[in-house]
C-alpha cells in the first residue's frame, strides 16, 4: 500500500483536528467500499483452485495423509478443505 500525504487531499483543518488526536504517525482510513478478500489480487480464486485439485485427488483414491504432506499442511486442514469443498459441490461429494 502506497501512502498519499494528507496535504494533498484533505483540507487544512481537517489535517489540524487529526493532529490534536495523532501528530506525526501514520494512520490507516478504512474504505467505504469494502471489498471481498482476495477479489483485488486473485488470492481468493488462487486458494479456490488448490482446493478444488484438492478435492479431486481425494475423490481419485489419494489418502488425505498423503495430501497433507505434498501440500505441506496438516491432516486436519484438508479434512476442513474436503468438507468444505463437499458443501460447495454437493453432487461431487462421495
Amino acid at each position: 500500500m502506497s501512502y498519499i500525504r494528507a496535504e494533498e487531499v484533505l483540507p487544512r483543518d481537517l489535517i489540524d483536528a487529526i493532529q490534536q488526536y495523532v501528530d506525526g504517525k501514520a494512520i490507516y482510513i478504512p474504505s467505504r467500499q469494502k471489498k471481498p478478500w482476495g477479489s483485488g489480487t486473485g488470492a481468493r480464486t488462487d486458494l479456490f483452485e488448490g482446493n478444488r485439485r484438492i478435492f479431486e485427488e481425494f475423490q481419485s483414491g489419494t489418502p488425505i495423509l498423503v495430501l497433507a504432506d505434498r501440500y505441506a499442511v496438516s491432516d486436519k486442514s484438508i479434512q476442513r478443505i474436503l468438507r468444505k469443498m463437499k458443501e460447495t459441490e454437493p453432487n461431487r461429494a462421495t
